[in-house]
């Protein structure tokens, strides 16, 4: 069999199966293809021409049908001329027993001038009766009514009309003397029969033409694909006996017989490349073994799609960028306590627990974890990939945060351990995300005057007393989708303006639903400086929720200003001494 070289079995069966599948499937899409190209182009210029040949022979024979018509319309208008004038020359016009003579001789014309029993000469007089009939079928009053439009005596057309139930063909013209409206007719089927017989054998002529052309292309093409067909069957046989020798017969002097030689050059030196493809291949996979280890590692300190980022362009490693993104700080409150209370071991197990859980809410919702500080978690959304629901994701993910977390404090109890209880503070802004540091220490993390913020509002939660707070930049995105609740205006400690500050629920009871809408009117009364209304809807939110922290805050507040107003610059901001 010639030299060959060892090919595993399980490489040469893949080759062997794929050879085969683009055989049977390339080679009959290239014939396939064939007929697409020729095709309509053969299709187009017998359709063409026809299409234009039965054109003009109908038009023809239409044209001397309707000559014809028009012919016999115009023997019996001269006709009935004649008539008249005699009558005229006898000066008998008056007389209606000769009038009605004349008009029995123009009907004895009429009918002897009939060339078939499918044709029909009639004349209308001025109320729409049929004065004169020549031929077959009878003027229902219906089709008189539709006859009426034509007028005795004022119309000269070609037209199709209903007679006796029968569509026809007319030459239709006017003899005034005897006050008619002449129509002369056929029969509608009749009258086209010709034409239709000559559509009929255009058809037949052009489908028999296709049928003949598709069977000249497909032969065609199969001759064409031939060559193609003894080329792979000569590659089926180099891989099954691993004889590089083989060669590739030439059939013709065309592009498949250029391929057939490129492959036989190609034969030539595919024994030395093989061993090379082989080292090659088994160097990559060595490499790619690496690089999933390094990945493996690393992403569980750096979010996947920066390290995909780094793979691909290290050189942009250390430049960062300026984007919007929901940043989301979560931590657990008084957590010295409870390190204090637990063993060490104890302590490791719990937050390791703890933030399996909430990790896994983070990423659930397109979320990366960009540190922990301490107990604390920082999330940011937005950053490597931006989505169009960042805001929207960072709240859900407090919320979900707080409804898994009862079921971690059921966990707890059940290990006699003590319960966590946590604040989520998100804020959402312009920020600078990347991977901050130096060549020999960095980190992917974003940095802002919004992050301090979001920072800011999770410690804030204790204060309000609620477990999630979040900025106006989040109500503005999340107003539509979750009920949203104002707060308070506050300046966070470091800062001299104020922000309105709110939080958020899932889904709302129709006692909070209306305690809530009570807030928002009090809230615009209390911030207008209204503090006796304010302080009627305070109470209103505390008849349905009479522990609410916020009304409660509120109405403190607005007894204290009702007794003492505060100065006229006073814009509601409550300035906080200490994070």
């Amino acid at each position: 069999m010639g030299e060959g070289i060892g090919v595993d079995p399980g490489i040469q069966k893949y080759v062997l199966r794929n050879l085969r599948h683009l055989y049977y499937t390339k080679s009959v899409k290239i014939r396939v293809k064939i007929l697409l190209v020729v095709l309509p182009l053969l299709t187009v210029a017998v359709v063409m021409v026809g299409v234009s040949s039965y054109m003009l022979a109908a038009a023809a024979v239409n044209r001397l049908a309707v000559d014809f018509l028009n012919l016999m319309a115009e023997e019996v208008r001269n006709y009935a001329d004649g008539q008249w004038n005699l009558l005229v020359d006898n000066n008998v016009t008056e007389d209606p027993t000769m009038e009605n003579a004349a008009k029995f001789a123009v009907e004895s014309f009429s009918r002897g001038i009939l060339r078939s029993d499918t044709q029909a000469i009639f004349a209308l007089d001025t109320e729409g009766m049929v004065d004169m009939q020549a031929g077959p079928g009878s003027v229902s009053p219906e089709e008189r009514e539709a006859l009426k439009v034509y007028g005795a005596g004022h119309s000269q057309d070609f037209i199709t009309i209903k007679v006796g139930g029968i569509t026809r063909v007319a030459y239709t013209v006017p003899f005034t003397p005897f006050s008619w409206q002449l129509f002369i007719t056929e029969e509608r089927s009749r009258f086209y029969g010709t034409i239709e017989q000559i559509f009929r054998t255009t058809l037949y002529i052009l489908i028999g033409t296709l049928i003949a052309g598709i069977f000249i292309l497909v032969i065609m093409a199969q001759y064409l694909t031939n060559p193609m067909e003894a080329l792979v069957k000569t590659m089926w046989n180099i891989i099954e006996s691993n004889n590089l020798k083989e060669s590739v017969r030439v059939y013709y002097n065309d592009e498949i017989g250029q391929l057939s030689e490129t492959f036989n050059l190609m034969l030539k030196n595919l024994s030395v490349a093989y061993e090379q493809v082989k080292q090659y291949a088994f160097d990559a996979a060595v490499a790619q073994k690496r690089e999933m280890k390094i990945r493996n590692v690393f992403q569980l300190y750096v979010p996947k799609d920066v390290i995909d980022e780094v793979f691909i362009n290290p050189e942009k490693m250390l430049i960062g960028n300026n984007r919007e993104i929901a940043i989301l700080f979560s931590d657990i409150r008084s957590f010295t306590t409870i390190s204090e209370r637990m063993a060490p071991d104890d302590l490791v197990n719990s937050l390791n627990r703890y933030f399996s859980l909430m990790v896994n809410i983070i990423m659930d919702r397109d979320g990366v974890v960009d540190k922990y500080i301490g107990d604390a978690i920082m999330a940011i959304f937005g950053a490597p990939v931006s989505h169009a629901n960042d805001a929207l994701a960072s709240v859900l993910v407090g919320l979900e945060m707080m409804d898994r977390l009862q079921d971690f404090n059921e966990a707890q109890k059940g290990f006699g351990a003590p319960e966590f209880r946590i604040g989520v503070g998100i804020n959402y802004g312009m920020v600078t995300v990347g991977n901050i540091g130096c060549d020999k220490k960095m980190n992917y993390t974003v940095i802002g005057d919004s992050v301090n913020l979001a920072s800011r509002l999770e410690g804030l939660t204790k204060k309000y007393q609620e477990p999630v707070l979040f900025s106006e930049g989040v109500y503005v995105k999340i107003a539509q989708d979750l009920p949203c609740r104002v707060m308070d205006r506050v300046a966070v400690k470091g800062k001299t303006q104020g922000v309105p500050i709110f939080t958020s629920r899932l889904s709302l009871s129709d006692e909070e639903k209306i305690a809530w809408n009570y807030h928002e009117e009090a809230t615009e009364w209390y911030y207008k400086r209204e503090f006796q209304k304010a302080l009627s809807g305070f109470q209103r939110v505390l008849s349905i929720l009479p522990a609410d922290p916020a009304a409660l805050r509120f109405q403190e507040r607005c007894y204290r200003y009702s007794a003492t107003p505060p100065p006229e610059d006073w814009d509601g901001v409550e300035v906080m001494t200490e994070k």
